[in-house]
């Protein structure tokens, strides 16, 4: 009899009304396709940050499980919904006295148990704790609840994505990488079962540069001078995600699918 798999939407760093919006729409079409809908939700709010009323509109949309990274702590009247009430997570490597959460284990309609993980990374970033440490050790606090565990791994260099993802090969049925806004050519399965990408990508407004307004990128690197990153305004928005079908009783990875898809804003 073969096993059952358990279907998991990851969607990439939703930026802006872009993001939002092109999220809210695929959802409605699209959500009871999947056991599980996870996104990165840390420039949901004018492209950094999250805001409480923003939160509640991605929820609403069907997302069960909102993870983030180092621009969580932007729009500061976010942090008291870091608590237990609500499924949004931070980077579980911030020292412990941080506000909030970085892992939970989250029931499915059909009773199955599927651990979430947020780790941030160090090379190019702030110096929190070590992300391989902190990580493996919240695994194996979590493998005694369930096989099935997901890691955002919001990070900058490859290098390090890479290495936490063999790191983790095995232990973990996927890590997804965000925070860079650009997907990658990898999506694939690692030797011990784990199902990896180096960044999921974005969601949010195509063009442009990683969300933001492209003169305004532009003038920042040629002129040098500091500028607001206002969200880009664009006739299409892009869809960034990933779809991880797991072993429901193993907890291994079957299979991961990347997508980047186009969509003319209405």
């Amino acid at each position: 009899m073969q096993n059952k798999l358990v279907s998991v939407l990851f969607i990439g760093d939703i930026f802006g009304r872009p993001g939002r919006e092109v999220v809210r729409d695929f959802l409605s079409l699209n959500k009871e396709k999947f056991d599980i809908i996870i996104a990165n939700c840390e420039n949901a709010s004018s492209g950094k940050g999250l805001t409480p009323n923003n939160l509640e509109e991605l929820l609403s949309y069907g997302t069960d499980a909102l993870t983030s990274g180092n621009h969580i702590w932007s729009k500061k009247e976010i942090i008291p919904y870091l608590g237990e009430r609500y499924p949004l997570l931070r980077p579980i490597n911030y020292p412990k006295e941080a506000p909030g959460k970085g892992n939970a284990v989250f029931t499915t309609k059909k009773g199955v148990k599927i651990g979430l993980i947020n780790l941030q990374g160090r090379v190019f970033m702030q110096a929190i704790d070590c992300p391989f440490r902190v990580g493996f050790e919240e695994v194996e606090k979590m493998r005694q609840i369930t096989n099935i565990i997901i890691v955002d791994f919001h990070a900058e260099a490859t290098s390090e994505k890479c290495a936490l993802g063999y790191f983790l090969d095995g232990e973990i049925s996927a890590i997804l990488g965000t925070h860079t806004h650009v997907q990658t050519n990898d999506a694939r399965i690692l030797p011990r079962g784990t199902a990896f990408i180096t960044d999921v990508g974005m969601s949010g407004p195509y063009e442009s540069i990683i969300g933001v307004d492209v003169d305004t990128i532009i003038k920042t690197y040629t002129i040098g001078i500091p500028r607001k990153f206002d969200v880009a305004k664009s006739n299409k928005s892009q869809l960034d995600y990933v779809v991880i079908e797991i072993d429901e009783k193993s907890g291994k990875a079957f299979s991961i699918v990347s997508k980047h898809e186009l969509f003319e804003r209405r």
